[in-house]
């Protein structure tokens, strides 16, 4: 496919792999073994069951009517707050879980952000009766509190991180070097970053998101291809899903929504593909967002899952060579949408599908235009920031 990784994990001028010597032969042996592992009968079918019977695919692809006739066109959401953890995160954890298991590992690590990765890890590890530890910025341990307890729940070991901002970039860099002082253990990165091949494995494995809303608009409106698809984007995973099997259908235009923070204007934001520059973070070239003197700062979001300096290879590559439109949304804005579409759907979504949603607003529609909105999550978990903001 066009825009898949070449032989050594570019996207164009981004991806790679920047690692350690001492992850070289865990990345060489995963990068000789994934495809033929994902491709294999075997993954397939228990892939297949544990989606649809674990999971509870297919996610339903619902009309919002209400939406539709706010915005002038006909507005969908694809529900993968409905899934079984509470968003997308459970289609890559069952994937890269079962990948790990074939090549012999039984200790699983994972960082987290939002709290949905480390929870659906947390989730899979459990049934599979696997090791699990989660690496977690102590600024997310408290602002997503009940995720950390589902997590322990379900007798995953939480480790909190102070250093850094303590956000998810932090997790990402003490998770890699628990790694590179333990390549025995497997690194279940959850988005469409890190180093080849990871943005490619978690892109195939959130594939099914594409998949299914081309089976489901041709089913709803006898057509296969949507006018617009719409996602939110901080590292990528649940747009590399939603948009992977359009990615080669130039009608269908991509929309990637960014965390604006407070605005761009200043450093209060996680927009990298907006304002980012060229460098190397977490073992791939990609767009990063850097201080004056070279360092990779801090960005900010009201959203813990969208608060990373960078963005996935694929993603920056979509955006360099124009095949995806790229949009900001400030705090308010996404806070604005989640209220929306909560009092005209009846759906609370998670403060980084909210993002996706603040996109509507920012373009122009006709009548007989498809959007799909990339529903990535459900509220539950955002709540006492919805009770804050809102004053509820």
């Amino acid at each position: 496919m066009k825009y898949d990784p070449d032989q050594n994990g570019y996207y164009g001028e981004f991806g790679g792999a920047f690692i350690p010597d001492e992850l070289q032969e865990n990345i060489s042996q995963l990068t000789e073994r994934y495809i033929e592992i994902l491709e294999s009968p075997k993954f397939k079918q228990e892939f297949a069951y544990l989606l649809r019977n674990y999971a509870g695919r297919p996610s339903p692809l619902y009309h919002a009517p209400r939406l539709s006739e706010k915005y002038g066109a006909r507005v969908y959401l694809k529900r993968e707050d409905l899934n079984h953890t509470g968003s997308h995160k459970i289609n890559n954890a069952i994937g890269q879980i079962l990948l790990a298991r074939e090549m012999g590992c039984t200790h699983i690590i994972a960082e987290t952000g939002a709290g949905q990765h480390g929870v659906a890890t947390a989730t899979v590890c459990a049934k599979l009766g696997l090791k699990c530890t989660i690496y977690m910025g102590a600024v997310d341990v408290e602002r997503q509190a009940l995720n950390v307890a589902r997590m322990k729940m379900l007798g995953a070991t939480v480790e909190a991180v102070t250093t850094g901002g303590a956000t998810l970039k932090d997790a990402v860099d003490v998770a890699f070097a628990y790694w590179v002082a333990h390549p025995e253990a497997y690194y279940l990165l959850g988005s469409a970053v890190g180093p080849h091949p990871f943005p490619d494995i978690v892109a195939r494995l959130q594939s099914v998101i594409s998949q299914e809303i081309r089976q489901q608009l041709l089913e709803q409106e006898g057509r296969e291809l949507p006018d617009y698809v719409i996602a939110c984007i901080g590292g990528g995973s649940n747009a590399a899903g939603a948009f992977y099997h359009f990615l080669e259908d130039e009608s269908v235009h991509l929309v990637q929504v960014e965390a604006g923070g407070h605005g761009t204007q200043g450093n209060e934001h996680a927009a990298s593909l907006s304002c980012g520059t060229k460098g190397i973070l977490h073992g791939s070239r990609s767009l990063i967002l850097f201080d004056d003197k070279g360092e990779v700062r801090e960005p900010y979001s009201i959203s813990a899952g969208l608060d990373y300096p960078g963005i996935g290879p694929l993603h920056a590559y979509l955006a360099q060579t124009g095949r995806s439109t790229v949009l900001v949304a400030t705090d308010r804005q996404a806070l604005d949408a989640a209220r929306e579409v909560s009092q005209l759907e009846g759906i609370i979504p998670a403060i980084e599908s909210a993002h996706a949603l603040a996109a509507l607003p920012q373009l122009k529609f006709r009548p007989d235009d498809i959007v799909v909105v990339n529903l990535s999550g459900r509220g539950d978990k955002d709540m006492p920031t919805y009770l804050r903001e809102f004053g509820l």
